[in-house]
């Protein structure tokens, strides 16, 4: 069972670069015959959108019990207060001020963010940040968690 969720999607403009670059690549290799242009084409999308999928499918869940960010579980216990981040903030903590022993979950086309502190460096990591388009909502609902 799912209290939040939240899937950070690509935007659109992503996708129609992924088949602007396969039509791209078809008309370089043009020259080598349709069948070499279609399959360039093809393969180009093919692979261009199963990156593109794989870097928009990456989900953000409070369960009972757990914050799941990407596949990492991390018990409610163990997180501490939370900041919701504007777009400047949110810039800063990406930045200037990001710990490199952070847990980050970053999206540079999510200008807003939740940065969550961690009780006893949990995992070695002082605090997590999560680019969400909802931070009030996933602090909220993590808050209402914690009880």
């Amino acid at each position: 069972m799912h209290i939040y969720e939240e899937r950070l999607s690509v935007p659109r403009s992503w996708w129609a670069l992924v088949v602007l670059g396969g039509v791209g690549l078809g008309l370089g290799a043009f020259p080598f015959g349709v069948f070499a242009a279609v399959a360039a084409g093809a393969a180009c999308i093919a692979v261009s959108a199963a990156v593109v999928h794989a870097h928009g499918s990456v989900r953000i869940l409070v369960t009972p019990g757990s914050l799941v960010v990407g596949g990492r579980r991390i018990p409610i216990e163990a997180l501490g207060a939370t900041e919701i981040l504007d777009e400047r903030e949110a810039f800063e903590w990406r930045t200037v001020r990001a710990n490199p022993y952070a847990l980050l979950l970053l999206r540079s086309y999510v200008p807003t963010a939740l940065r969550i502190e961690l009780r006893n460096a949990y995992g070695g990591a002082p605090y997590v940040y999560l680019s969400t388009r909802r931070p009030m909502n996933l602090a909220t609902i993590l808050a209402f968690s914690r009880g």
